[in-house]
């Protein structure tokens, strides 16, 4: 049938640990986007990288609205989420 929705199954593997990422460097070309979850600790110049994700240009912008569609249900329930950077640019520090 054109429009319905199949359910799919999403397996999660038993030995699957999660990550944690304070920063994610994205990349792209003609054909994926590469977002590249990296870790870096207090006080420390290095990151380490936790994951590397290729999406195609497609997933790219369907994740960039379920992030959207997302953040502002979160908001709604748990207030403004307030960014470093933007308290920050307002005090005369820029961030790049």
């Amino acid at each position: 049938m054109k429009g319905s929705k199949k359910e799919i199954k999403i397996e999660l593997p038993s030995n699957l640990e999660p990550v944690f990422s304070n920063m994610i460097q994205i990349t792209h070309k003609d054909d994926e986007f590469c977002l590249t979850f990296v870790h870096i600790m207090p006080n420390v110049s290095v990151g380490k990288v936790k994951a590397v994700v290729s999406i195609t240009p497609q997933h790219a912008k369907r994740l960039l609205k379920a992030l959207k569609e997302n953040i502002e249900k979160y908001e709604k329930i748990y207030g403004e989420i307030k960014l470093v950077e933007e308290t920050k640019r307002h005090e005369g520090v820029e961030f790049m």
